[in-house]
Order: C-alpha cells, then structure tokens, then sequence
C-alpha cells in the first residue's frame, strides 16, 4: 500500500504542475496571464482550430487523472 501511496501522491504532483500550466497556455478571452506569458505566441497557436481544441483534449486528460488521482489517495487514507 505504501508504494501505491507514493506513486499517487507523484503522480498528484507531476499532474497539478501540469495542469496549471496548460490553464495557463489556453487563449485568455482579455489580458489575463496568458498574455503575460508571451501573448504573441499564444494568439498564432490559439487561432489555430486544431491546436486549441488539442490543448482542451489534454488539459480535460490531464484534469481527470488529477482528480483520480485525489479520489485514490482519499479511499487509501480511509482504509488505513
């Protein structure tokens, strides 16, 4: 049980590193972060359909695992 708790609680992290960083990369509707963080990169890449529409496809993987991964962690705890 130890070992599955680790591997969670890794996968917890590597995946909430990810997914603020992916929120961060989508195209703001008006000047919020993402234009902070280079804003011309995001506009060309954003006005493409297919790149934005991969983006959500990711960020939506990225955030069920992550929220799997709570889910596990939570029954793990009340087990024990």
């Amino acid at each position: 049980m130890d070992a599955l708790r680790i591997a969670l609680q890794v996968l917890l992290v590597l995946t909430s590193f990810l997914l603020v960083l992916l929120v961060l990369l989508h195209k703001g509707k008006g000047g919020g972060l993402s234009d902070m963080f280079g804003g011309g990169i995001t506009s060309s890449a954003g006005s493409s359909g297919v790149a934005e529409r991969n983006l959500n496809r990711i960020t939506i993987i990225i955030a069920l695992t992550w929220t799997a991964c709570i889910v596990l962690l939570g029954l793990i705890e009340k087990i024990n």
